[in-house]
């Protein structure tokens, strides 16, 4: 009898998992930032979460995050595994207490470092020429955690003299083509949007017009939108997924692959790809909240 219950005890010991070896998931979440209203998460990154699907061998479901807060929250309680960030998006929530970590970002070219620049637009024919103008005006603002839709902007403007939201009327639009085409249907005198969305993707999907729009300010570089992985996966599990974002998330690779043809959407930027980065890429958004204050580059904290 002891020699059987002997027997037993050592075949559970052998087949049992360590205590701290989490099981392999079946299902991961993607989510991203409402960077585009018109634009689904789904759209903007389904070669790459198609990608991830075969390089993991696991199910990824996309849920479409409405607010930044949606993915700052949903990333902290652990409801999404991979998110889609922006710069200011990705420190609030590691400000927030969420155990992720960036691991590559948007770039434009092959080769080329990961970052983008943020605009201040007024219609062609207004008579708003600098920031210093806006005293008064109603601007329209992508989101309270948006990089170069807020935060960058808040920097500059009180650089200018102005505090962003005293002293001008602020309008909160959830996204940057609402905050474009706010500007563009006068329902806000100027706005703030990242690069791309002014340059290249409303005139590319006929709803604005070349020439409809005038800049009156332009950011310093601001580091590349990263996706951040969350801490707590199964490590091999992350590891692949880290893997496959650092080296077979650009347009070539997905190509090649047979994951999209013709033009690549690989993130709101239609950027060339994503690049390997770390958290320390990130230190000038925090300088740009150490100037703006932290309770107003963290709402909700």
């Amino acid at each position: 009898m002891n020699r059987l219950l002997l027997a037993v005890l050592l075949l559970a010991s052998c087949s049992a998992a360590p205590p701290d070896e989490a099981p392999e998931r079946q299902v991961l979440v993607f989510s991203g930032t409402p960077t585009a209203s018109s634009i689904t998460t789904q759209q903007m990154f389904l070669p790459i979460i198609n990608m991830l699907r075969r390089e993991t061998g696991v199910e990824i479901r996309v849920q479409e995050s409405t607010t930044y807060d949606a993915l700052i929250d949903g990333m902290r309680d652990g409801s999404i595994d991979i998110g889609a960030f922006g710069p200011q998006s990705y420190v609030v929530a590691r400000e927030r207490g969420a155990r992720i970590t960036p691991v590559s970002a948007q770039v434009k070219e092959q080769g080329a470092t990961p970052s983008y620049r943020g605009y201040g637009i007024v219609r062609a024919g207004s008579p708003v020429g600098s920031l210093a103008d806006l005293r008064g005006h109603r601007v329209c603002y992508a989101d309270r955690v948006s990089t170069s839709g807020f935060l960058f902007p808040s920097a500059a403007l009180r650089e200018a003299g102005l505090d962003p939201v005293r002293d001008t009327v602020p309008v909160f639009t959830s996204g940057h083509e609402a905050a474009v085409l706010a500007v563009v249907n006068e329902q806000c005198e100027a706005g703030f949007a990242f690069d791309e969305m002014v340059d290249r993707h409303l005139v590319e999907r006929g709803q604005i017009q070349p020439g409809r729009l005038k800049k009156i300010w332009t950011s310093e570089l601001i580091p590349g939108a990263p996706l951040a992985v969350a801490d707590d996966l199964p490590e091999p599990l992350r590891q692949r997924i880290v893997a496959a974002l650092q080296t077979k998330a650009t347009a070539d690779h997905l190509r090649a692959n047979g994951f999209c043809q013709g033009e690549c959407p690989v993130g709101d930027a239609t950027a060339w790809g994503y690049a390997k980065v770390d958290d320390s890429v990130y230190e000038p958004v925090r300088a740009a909240c150490r100037k703006v204050g932290w309770d107003s580059c963290t709402p909700g904290a």
